[in-house]
């Protein structure tokens, strides 16, 4: 491996459950000094990669649409679901389609969920509820009747019998576009692609091999990280076979088709189609 000691390599990786098939694997195994992973929520990366504070890193898709000249995709790499997640999902007191008008709690921690929410309720169940966003653990979610939460929190409150109606986004996506969805991509700087594409392809390569490793030894790898949320690791494992990490070309379609929703709501960039990859 090439190790640039001038340099640090900032790596974002979002810390929740989720990425533990890449990054278990990625802990313990020996990498160049420079190398310094950051572990934050979604959001937190998203600004962070903007604001030139990462290099690269697993961030929101809906960063990338945002930016897109200024970012290159790692090829084959995502957080996403060919349908159910099992950990996005919109909580609400009453029937999703009655929600025209009425209180939605978005959690702040993913970009991508935010706009992926109200692409459902709007553009698919035709409501437009009054959303705001905040902590959706604290007294804003007791008076809301609906609720987005996404990663650990959602796994937490699947179990709980708070809300008669549990919509499951990206099995909702699945249903109306009849394509996976994206809910992660690894981006790098197109700067940081320039001056250090050596570097670049070592990571991918290295993110490439933890998340195959990661699926052979998925049992073992719930049994270490259930107790954060917490849940049985046979939950885990459920839960964790559905997600997945590679960026075939039916999930590039339904990046591509997210961001025309995205392009229509005047939220994204037209830059964002085409998908614009790092070229080892």
């Amino acid at each position: 491996m090439v190790d640039n000691k001038e340099n640090n390599v900032r790596i974002g990786m979002v810390n929740f459950i989720n990425t533990a098939p890449i990054y278990e694997t990625w802990k313990k195994r020996s990498h160049p000094a420079n190398w310094q992973v950051v572990e934050a929520p979604p959001s937190t990366l998203n600004q962070m990669l903007a604001d030139g504070e990462l290099d690269l890193g697993f961030v929101s898709s809906y960063e990338y649409g945002v930016r897109p000249k200024e970012y290159r995709i790692l090829p084959d790499l995502s957080i996403s679901a060919n349908g159910s997640v099992g950990s996005v999902f919109l909580f609400s007191r009453v029937d999703p389609q009655l929600l025209d008008g009425k209180d939605v709690l978005l959690s702040g921690q993913s970009e991508t969920s935010i706009a992926l929410v109200q692409i459902i309720l709007e553009n698919f169940y035709k409501v437009k509820p009054k959303y705001k966003v905040g902590d959706v653990s604290g007294k804003n979610a007791a008076s809301s009747t609906g609720i987005l939460a996404i990663g650990d929190e959602a796994l937490r409150l699947v179990a709980s019998k708070e809300f008669a109606f549990k919509l499951d986004l990206g099995e909702v996506w699945c249903r109306y576009t009849d394509l996976p969805f994206v809910f992660a991509v690894c981006a790098v700087r197109e700067e940081f692609c320039l001056k250090h594409p050596e570097v670049v392809k070592e990571i991918h390569q290295e993110f490439l091999y933890c998340r195959g490793e990661g699926r052979q030894h998925l049992e073992s790898i719930c049994v270490k990280v259930a107790p954060r949320i917490p849940m049985h690791p046979d939950e885990c494992y459920v839960y964790l076979r559905a997600i997945e990490y590679d960026l075939g070309e039916r999930k590039q379609m339904a990046l591509e088709k997210y961001y025309g929703y995205l392009i229509e709501r005047g939220e994204v960039s037209s830059d964002s189609v085409p998908l614009q990859f790092f070229n080892e």
